[in-house]
């Protein structure tokens, strides 16, 4: 249970660091700002044309008797937004990430050589457009499983009780699994550690990323916060990431918060 600690440790260690680099902190907003963007205007057209899309996809219910039609067309234009919504969350960071990662790339490295005891950041060696590739690719199978996890706890919400209760809560850990993998992958994919070695080596501390992911989550579900968030979300993925490896990380000055060698 230590490790759930030590993991929402990092998402702070890693505000705290953009909120000493402003420079980098500002940068770090744009890929989010733009994504937020291009997500806004699909569920804006979801909720206005759902409908729509709704009565298209069941054509059987036509005929059926007041207030039938309306309760059953309402509730699945509802479960339809819901899906969106939850879809949305699952692949704001993949999306935000690929858009912006030179920006992302660039802050990780920082992160690295300055709470690296020697100064430097392990670097990939190769050039952008293969690093843009590799993260795109495998920002596609995270996708996939996660949207498969999705389908399925949304299958799932429709039992008695459980779907209320217990689902939703898997469903937040699940979400922090993938979204700490996302971001750690930033730090992860320029050490060469590749997409299957990536989920062995954060499955062998759970803990550990559901202290990191899962209230990054539940910070993603309010509006405009997972914009603002980003930056610090990919340093203390960095943070992790270290951690994870085994890699010596310098200590903070409890006064300034500043790395100091130990």
């Amino acid at each position: 249970m230590r490790d759930l600690g030590v993991g929402f440790g990092y998402l702070l260690k890693g505000q705290r660091w953009v909120g000493r680099h402003g420079r980098q902190y500002g940068f770090g907003l744009l890929p989010g700002l733009i994504t937020l963007v291009l997500y806004a205007a699909a569920l804006v057209a979801l909720a206005i044309w759902g409908a729509d899309v709704v009565a298209w996809a069941t054509p059987f219910a036509d005929d059926w008797s007041s207030p039938w039609l309306g309760l059953f067309r309402g509730l699945l234009t509802a479960v339809l937004f819901a899906l969106g919504l939850l879809l949305a969350v699952l692949t704001f960071t993949a999306v935000t990430l690929l858009v912006g990662q030179p920006f992302y790339e660039s802050l990780s490295e920082k992160v690295d050589a300055d709470v690296s005891p020697d100064g430097t950041a392990p670097g990939s060696g190769l050039p952008f457009w293969r690093e843009l590739w590799i993260s795109a690719r495998d920002s596609l199978r995270i996708l996939l499983r996660a949207g498969l996890w999705g389908v399925l706890l949304f299958a799932l919400g429709f039992l008695p009780f459980v779907g209320q209760t217990v689902v939703p809560v898997i469903g937040f850990f699940v979400t922090g699994f993938f979204l700490t993998e996302e971001l750690a992958a930033v730090a992860l994919q320029r050490r060469g550690v590749d997409l299957r070695a990536r989920l062995a080596l954060l499955r062998s501390r759970k803990t550990l990323v559901w202290g990191f992911g899962t209230p990054l989550g539940l910070a993603f579900l309010v509006p405009f916060v997972a914009v603002f968030l980003m930056p610090g979300a990919v340093a203390g993925a960095t943070l992790l990431a270290r951690d994870l490896l085994g890699e010596e990380t310098a200590e903070e000055d409890e006064r300034t918060g500043e790395p100091v060698s130990s």
